[in-house]
């Protein structure tokens, strides 16, 4: 079951059974789904900023409409978008801001815990922040741009430290403290507001 503020309440059943039994699962787990789309309403108050506004690391730029615009620019405290088809070509602009961003944190990132990073991609996953390969590629979510800057920057050293260990031992955990203090904090916040982490 999967619940979302925008789609509604998706349940995936097993293929031969019934219609019914969907309706009776979305029945009994009613105030979970309440408290769940709850949490989700309370995370968007959270991330998103007034009306005609987008999150941007912890700031909101303001959508400014030019007419015969084709590409997203910003300047200063302002995004200026197209008139028409306004969505896909903000997520166009942060898909590429994501690289100016995060490719730099990354390296310096690295240099700090003693590892080199071979590449760093910018992604759209679903259920990942970010991901790191055995060969020393990185991959992170452009997203995270939607978030405040020091969420961004822990899940930048997060994925670097698994450069040097590959699992979530008491020894990564270290690493990640050692080279981020806060992370506590940051990766709570991540967790209840990632759901929020949309245009």
């Amino acid at each position: 079951m999967t619940v979302d503020p925008d789609r509604g309440v998706e349940v995936v059943l097993p293929r031969r059974s019934p219609e019914r039994h969907a309706a009776r699962v979305v029945e009994e787990l009613g105030p979970w789904i309440e408290r769940r789309l709850a949490a989700q309403a309370r995370a968007r108050e959270t991330v998103h900023g007034p009306p005609g506004t987008v999150p941007y690391l912890g700031e909101a730029l303001t959508l400014v409409a030019e007419p015969g615009r084709m590409r997203v620019h910003r300047r200063g405290g302002a995004l200026l978008v197209p008139e028409e088809d306004v969505g896909p070509a903000v997520e166009r602009w942060y898909r590429r801001t994501a690289r100016a961003e995060i490719a730099p944190r990354a390296h310096e990132a690295a240099a700090a815990v003693g590892a080199r990073v071979t590449g760093v991609a910018i992604r759209a996953q679903r259920t990942r922040w970010g991901s790191c390969s055995p060969s020393g590629a990185l991959s992170f979510n452009w997203r995270l741009l939607l978030a405040p800057e020091p969420v961004l920057d822990y899940v930048v050293v997060h994925e670097v430290c698994h450069l040097k260990v590959a699992d979530h031992s008491r020894r990564f955990w270290s690493l990640v403290e050692r080279h981020c203090p806060d992370w506590r904090e940051h990766a709570r916040w991540l967790r209840h507001n990632g759901s929020a982490l949309t245009l």
